[in-house]
């Protein structure tokens, strides 16, 4: 399978903070409150493009 075509949900957080346009320590603290959940396998961590959606929209005020 091609790398580049693969769409994912899960992304790694310099990808998940890229997407946030916030820096990844930033990201951690947020994990590490809990305000942002986090996919652990194994030792990697990951976050959820739908997660790191909500954020967006509850940062926006929008409920789902």
């Amino acid at each position: 399978m091609d790398s580049d075509k693969l769409n994912t949900r899960l992304v790694r957080p310099k990808d998940a903070a890229a997407y946030l346009a916030i820096c990844e320590r930033k990201l951690w603290e947020l994990s590490k409150d809990d305000i942002i959940p986090v996919v652990r396998l194994g030792r990697a961590t990951r976050y959820d493009l739908a997660d790191l959606d909500s954020f967006i929209s509850k940062a926006k005020g929008v409920h789902q």
